[in-house]
């Protein structure tokens, strides 16, 4: 039993997925940061303030506190915001340079729809004549 959680352990999913937990939340402290010390004062500083927590009203003795919830709606727009044009667009960039387009090396065989390679002139599935592509 030992061994079979041993194997468990050190299976490449497990560990990668340990980093990735350890990574996003070093991540997620710089982000917040990001947001909380650079994006809300230059807010402060366009709109004159950037804390909504002492927005209340109170109807039959109770207290609501929406102030509380538009700073953290707020604060989730700012970082969603952040995580998109920090990372999730140059990511896109990167990956859309790395990707060539790279010619087909299968097409349909006309007749039963079957891949075939581009320079069959029989299909191997149904031995129609495809002819050259």
């Amino acid at each position: 039993m030992l061994t079979e959680f041993k194997a468990f352990l050190l299976r490449g999913n497990v560990v990668d997925l340990a980093v990735a937990i350890v990574i996003g939340i070093a991540f997620g402290a710089v982000v917040t940061a990001l947001v909380a010390d650079i994006i809300t004062p230059l807010i402060a500083a366009i709109f004159g303030s950037h804390d909504f927590s002492a927005l209340k009203f109170t109807i039959n003795n109770s207290t609501f506190l929406y102030g509380a919830f538009i700073n953290a709606v707020v604060a989730f727009v700012l970082i969603a915001a952040a995580v998109f044009f920090l990372v999730v667009k140059p990511m896109n960039a990167l990956q859309a340079r790395r990707t060539k387009d790279e010619p087909a090396t299968t097409r349909p065989c006309p007749e039963c729809l079957s891949e075939i390679p581009r320079a069959a002139r029989r299909c191997s599935y149904c031995t129609a004549e495809v002819g050259t592509a």
